[in-house]
């Protein structure tokens, strides 16, 4: 389950953050002072940080600086009150990678986080154009696809589907994050049409196999594994 750290004092925001990132299969742990932040991010692993500049101790803008200081790399979410130019260019300035403006809704900053974990696991390809997961291949510039050397034939969204985890194995992806990538931001997700599209590739991939890929985490999402 990827990991996402919250500085925000702000307790009503900091609880809304949470159970928004948690009902989308992120694991998630708040603080509300910023050298208590900067102590905690520094000692323990994130796949991503969303950081308030406003916070007693020390501000936003200083636990950044000071992470990229000792080149921690995690992807870094500035939250804020204040939206000018300079404000902006403040953050991005001290290391963050990304700038949203209070009030934010909801929707945007789980599309927000997305992107930065996305861009936190950039797509390896080998020399032929190819993803490989065990036994299971799919040739990218021939739109085939093969498991065990047997020849698998997919729907264009089955397609986009097993892509989309071929790139993400052995993690957690989330029902939002799956809309996302294979809809668009705006899809309905409260619609059972996910999981009857990844019943028909769980068919296709797996009947006559033993070993079975796609595995539901009930509540929470899929993964390859």
């Amino acid at each position: 389950m990827l990991k996402i750290g919250i500085a925000e004092d702000d307790q009503k925001i900091a609880g809304l953050l949470k159970s928004a990132l948690e009902e989308n299969g992120y694991q998630v742990q708040n603080v509300s002072n910023g050298i208590d932040a900067l102590t905690v991010f520094s000692e323990n692993a994130y796949n991503l940080l969303i950081i308030d500049i406003m916070m007693p101790g020390l501000s936003g803008i200083q636990i950044c600086k000071r992470l990229r200081e000792t080149d921690n790399q995690t992807p870094i979410l500035m939250l804020t009150a204040m939206g000018t130019i300079d404000d902006k260019v403040a953050g991005l300035d001290a290391g963050a990678d990304d700038y949203l403006v209070k009030p934010f809704h909801l929707k945007e900053l789980l599309a927000r986080v997305s992107a930065l974990l996305r861009r936190q696991n950039p797509v390896v390809f080998t020399n032929k154009q190819e993803l490989i997961f065990e036994d299971l291949v799919m040739n990218m510039s021939s739109k085939e696809v093969t498991r065990a050397g047997q020849t698998i034939e997919l729907s264009a969204k089955e397609f986009v589907l097993l892509e989309l985890f071929l790139k993400n194995p052995n993690r957690l992806l989330p029902r939002q994050y799956i809309a996302e990538q294979a809809w668009d931001i705006n899809f309905e997700t409260g619609t059972n049409v996910i999981d009857v599209y990844i019943n028909f590739l769980r068919k296709k991939i797996e009947k006559g196999f033993e070993r079975k890929l796609i595995h539901t985490k009930i509540n929470m999402g899929y993964i390859l594994k």
